[in-house]
């Protein structure tokens, strides 16, 4: 197990408290980027599109545009301006918060209870065979305080997780989802909260850190 993560009891690997948060660990990248030789260009969000060469410097910029379409509810809107493609999802499904949660983020859905919570997963990526996979759930409260204090717990490392959907619902085998890549957005009562992982070939860290990111703009 790299240093800075640990198995919880469900088996995934996650970054643990003070051990460089959910989003864009150096040391995880790294182990991606290793187990990624063989499989062709990474998606790059380079200004001509998807594939080949590295992350470009347009990423922040595509993720900004890409979340403004987000908010609006144009899911595919936002893949393409991230440069790739929608290649599958899932309906929203509704669930019972406690039993699709684990660790401390279990405990407090417990003691505090949610309205309503919704899954989905995407499956985005571009024509060259690299494709990322995005959990992304809605979790809804009775009061803002409740949602704020449910953000703050999903922010921080080591918290546990919602369960993401399994990826056989998409055609792929199932996905450890790190933590690594992740972003959540609060409305009102209800939070979002979304994770990004490869399911082809390779993309880029900061990538899917952005996708997740756009993702969890996404409106119920």
């Amino acid at each position: 197990m790299p240093r800075g993560f640990y198995a919880d009891d469900n088996g995934r690997v996650r970054p643990v408290a003070g051990g460089g948060g959910r989003s864009g660990s150096v040391l995880l990248a790294g182990l991606v980027a290793l187990c990624a030789v063989g499989y062709g260009g990474a998606v790059g969000l380079s200004t001509g599109g998807s594939g080949g060469g590295g992350a470009g410097v347009n990423v922040e910029t595509r993720k900004e545009e890409g979340g403004e379409l987000a908010r609006r509810g144009d899911a595919d809107g936002a893949w393409r301006r991230m440069g790739l493609r929608g290649f599958k999802q899932t309906a929203k499904q509704q669930t019972e918060c406690v039993a699709a949660s684990f660790g401390g983020v279990r405990e407090f859905l417990r003691r505090t209870g949610c309205t309503s919570m919704d899954r989905v997963l995407f499956v985005v990526g571009d024509d060259v065979g690299n494709s990322a996979v995005i959990a992304v759930s809605w979790v809804g409260f009775s009061s803002r305080s409740d949602a704020r204090e449910f953000q703050d717990l999903m922010d921080a490392s080591g918290t546990g997780d919602v369960k993401p959907l399994g990826g056989d619902l998409v055609g792929l085998a199932d996905i450890p989802f790190s933590g690594a890549n992740y972003g959540s957005d609060r409305d009102r009562t209800t939070v979002t909260v979304a994770e990004a992982e490869v399911a082809g070939g390779y993309v880029t860290p900061e990538v899917l850190d952005a996708l997740a990111e756009v993702a969890a703009q996404l409106p119920r």
